[in-house]
């Protein structure tokens, strides 16, 4: 089992929500989260007054998968999240070592 994190563009989950609904995956946690790569932030006018935006608004996604599932995740959050611009956002990829549904207990692969 693996857990993809995914940071992507705010204006682009709802494309990716429905690429990754395209290829089965059923179960998504979405985090409105700040931060900067390359992009390193920019500069804003409000009310006449200059002022530095730092940190960009951003979405992170988790989403637990089987091993199987995780090259076609990885290549529709991709084609889907992509703008060709700077601050696209990133994909992790973790080993997930167990997942439990509390509702049933059911463990590892049928918790997913």
């Amino acid at each position: 089992m693996k857990t993809v994190n995914a940071i992507i563009k705010p204006f682009k989950l709802d494309d990716v929500r429905e690429a990754i609904s395209e290829i089965g995956v059923e179960g998504i946690t979405v985090s409105e989260v700040k931060g900067f790569g390359r992009q390193k932030g920019h500069t804003e006018l409000y009310r006449g007054a200059e002022y530095q935006v730092d940190f960009l608004p951003k979405v992170k996604l988790e989403i637990s998968v089987n091993d199987d599932t995780v090259e076609r995740l990885v290549e529709a959050i991709s084609k889907a999240a992509c703008t060709g611009k700077i601050g696209d956002g990133k994909i992790f990829v973790y080993n997930l070592e167990q997942a439990i549904r509390i509702r049933t207990g059911e463990t590892d692969s049928e918790a997913l």
